[in-house]
């Protein structure tokens, strides 16, 4: 599937608003035909129901004593309740679906109803680590990292003392090279052949239960991140474990998040998308060159990147990037070629992140004006021309010499047979002015018309100065375009 549209459901959350409007518990077979009715008329192709494995008690009573995640629990909450607080859905215990959201049959059911809108499922997979109460800790202590009591006290925010039927073990919490541990969490140890056996087996099961998974941290298990934050060097997990779901599932998707300049290297082994998180970074620096420098790069495969301006791990957009640039930023960011990636509430305007600890989120008013700019995207992200058309960075250069401005303009077109739509973006807070060098050969002896898609405006242009000078533009802070190019008749 070329340039999909993925959807992003707090699972929890969700069906907690529902469960307050209909005044009873709810499950996911209680989730509205008309919500998944209108976002197949949307055309997303993929929704991916974050935090619906079982979690358990211990990670829920250390998200509720850790005093700086209820710090923030409270900013968010200001009426926070224990109740509140459900424990990280990355601290899996299991998976199978909580019993409070219905349990394998209820997906079952929601997967069917998805299937019958032509939608497809995506879910998340944590392979980095498990849940302090998984049952592997009692039954098979050797997947786990161990420690010694000597580390336990030099480093006492990545290693605990677990109790059990064998006696106390001392074990590592899970973590990146770069952080503290996640206190409650236990990293499984890919140098030992048979974790990375058991995880398979894992795996094998959850892909029968959906057509796509979110593999988080998923660059964690690449031997040499392995290596540098456990001192040991395990065997490729990657390749083996995609190659082995797609002799039986062969259009199976798996989208990695990742960082650390790994992504070419986890679409090499088998990654179908991976996290653009340089682009985001660019964009929410307010960087145009870089954003174009990043296009240009060639480092990754641009068609497997998934780009976002939000996630459950990042600010809202809506807070992040202020009036105008959010516009701007939404348009690079996902009308560039890859999956388009979107979080439930992004369109409404949404500015409170809800960490994936709590299962409630604040009230917050519709921002009118940013869900009719996002309508809008939809309507151009529903075009053939987006889907599988050809997509080619242009040249901006200068207006006039001593012109700096050009810099902070990127441009970009999509060709689809004679359908043509050039992308022009001011990214900056000034005005600013450049001429686009256009890819198209027919220009000369024609005149053209460039009707902006957002703003519904019409242009025309002499075809003999476009092919000679470019388009010229001398633009607003903030400006955004999508031209469709059509010959004047």
């Amino acid at each position: 599937m070329t340039c999909p549209c993925l959807y992003q459901i707090d699972t929890r959350v969700f069906l907690s608003e529902l469960s307050r409007k209909l005044g009873r518990p709810v499950t996911l077979d209680d989730l509205p035909d008309a919500e998944l009715d209108r976002l197949a008329n949307l055309s997303f192709d993929w929704i991916w129901f974050l935090s619906v494995w079982q979690t358990g008690p211990a990670g829920q009573r250390v998200s509720r004593s850790n005093p700086e995640w209820r710090k923030e629990f409270q900013a968010t909450l200001p009426d926070l309740e224990e109740k509140d607080i459900a424990g990280s859905g990355f601290a899996i215990a299991g998976y199978t679906v909580r019993a409070e959201l219905g349990g394998d049959a209820a997906l079952a059911r929601l997967r069917e109803r998805l299937h019958a809108r032509g939608l497809r499922l995506m879910l998340d997979f944590v392979p980095n680590h498990t849940a302090l109460d998984h049952p592997w800790v009692q039954d098979h202590p050797e997947y786990y990292i161990p420690a010694t009591e000597e580390d336990l006290v030099r480093a006492p925010g990545n290693y605990a003392r677990v109790g059990g039927e064998r006696g106390d073990l001392t074990l590592a919490y899970g973590r990146d090279p770069y952080f503290p541990g996640w206190p409650d969490t236990l990293q499984l140890n890919y140098g030992n052949p048979a974790t990375q056996d058991a995880v398979l087996a894992e795996l094998t099961k959850v892909v029968n239960q959906c057509e796509g998974l979110r593999c988080d941290m998923a660059m964690l298990l690449l031997p040499q991140v392995f290596e540098r934050t456990w001192g040991i060097r395990p065997q490729p997990f990657w390749s083996k474990a995609i190659r082995q779901v797609r002799e039986h599932f062969p259009s199976f998707c798996f989208m990695a998040e990742v960082y650390w300049d790994l992504e070419s290297t986890l679409q090499q082994q088998g990654f179908d998308y991976t996290y653009d998180k340089k682009l985001y970074d660019f964009l929410y620096a307010g960087r145009a060159r870089a954003v174009r420098e990043h296009f240009q790069a060639g480092t990754t495969d641009q068609n497997k990147s998934a780009h976002f301006l939000e996630n459950h791990d990042e600010l809202r957009a809506a807070a992040a990037f202020g009036p105008g640039k959010h516009q701007a930023a939404a348009i690079l960011s996902f009308l560039c070629p890859g999956l388009r990636l979107f979080q439930e509430g992004q369109f409404e305007g949404r500015r409170a992140r809800i960490s994936p600890h709590l299962g409630r989120r604040p009230d917050e008013p519709v921002d009118q004006q940013l869900q009719r700019f996002y309508e809008c995207l939809l309507r151009l992200l529903r075009q053939p021309i987006v889907r599988d058309g050809r997509w080619q960075l242009l040249e901006c250069q200068p207006a006039w010499e001593s012109n700096w401005s050009w810099d902070c303009l990127v441009a970009f077109s999509w060709e689809n047979g004679r359908e043509r739509w050039l992308v022009a973006v001011n990214y900056a807070a000034n005005q600013s002015q450049c001429y686009v060098r256009l890819p198209f050969g027919d220009l000369t002896s024609n005149i053209w018309l460039l009707e902006d898609l957002i703003s519904n405006t019409v242009y025309d242009c002499d075809g003999n100065a476009l092919a000679s000078r470019g388009l010229f533009l001398d633009v607003s802070p903030w400006y955004a375009a999508v031209f469709r190019i059509t010959k004047y008749r």
